[in-house]
């Protein structure tokens, strides 16, 4: 895929960020922007202290620094994203896989961007029974979302966005402030039963599914899921 000069200059900008605030960037920056969505995944993206504490089944320590972090870094990437484009980014998500060394960073913006149209909602094959899945998988962890739907950015990055799911228990931990706790619990809960879903998304994609992802906006009662595909 032929990258625009928009989405070589922030996956540019991302790397080099991302080395200066970590003393080691990710080996490799991928950006792909369609419609309001400027998604970033990058690779082989761990610190030897990083390491270090994970060999020392640290890893909760290092996702507290790494989500404190990411507070002053989100206004970064959010600035330069909007110096870049013509829309104002209204929210913004971020995760990683710390075992595999990869992570991923969205932006959605407030006006799609002209020059890079946004798929169809859900057209790609047995997007129905995928849509099902999600629905099953978030039914068992929380609640029925109100609203699923899902777009094929690109054959190897699918977008799944879940509204309205969170539970009065949540809502009232989110009210109390207890936002890192929370993402962190869910993070690690929701990935686990994703990730027992594997082979049923194969299935479903006709594609090797290389990582799953997954950020909420605990504001907005919303959540984005990004599948990284390997087309067969």
């Amino acid at each position: 895929m032929v990258k625009t000069k928009l989405e070589k200059t922030i996956s540019s900008y991302i790397g080099r960020l991302l080395r200066d605030h970590f003393g080691r960037g990710p080996g490799n920056v991928v950006c792909t922007v369609s419609g309001p969505y400027v998604v970033t995944q990058f690779s082989d993206f761990l610190s030897p202290m990083e390491q270090s504490l994970m060999d020392s089944d640290q890893t909760v320590y290092v996702e507290k620094t790494r989500d404190l972090m990411m507070e002053t870094l989100t206004k970064e990437v959010t600035s330069f994203i909007e110096l870049n484009t013509e829309g104002r980014v209204a929210e913004f998500y971020y995760d990683w896989n710390l075992t595999d060394k990869t992570g991923m960073m969205i932006a959605v913006l407030t006006a799609p961007d002209k020059e890079h149209p946004l798929p169809e909602i859900n057209d790609y094959k047995n997007s129905g029974a995928l849509i099902e899945d999600i629905i099953q998988i978030t039914t068992a962890v929380q609640k029925p979302p109100e609203e699923t739907y899902s777009i094929m950015q690109n054959p190897r990055t699918l977008l799944i966005v879940r509204k309205g799911i969170f539970i009065l228990l949540e809502k009232e931990l989110i009210r109390l402030g207890f936002h890192e706790t929370l993402r962190i619990t869910k993070r690690n809960l929701e990935k686990r039963f994703l990730f027992e879903y594997k082979e049923r998304f194969e299935e479903h994609l006709d594609a090797e599914l290389k990582d799953i992802f997954v950020d909420w906006d605990f504001d907005g009662d919303k959540s984005f899921i990004l599948l990284h595909l390997k087309p067969s």
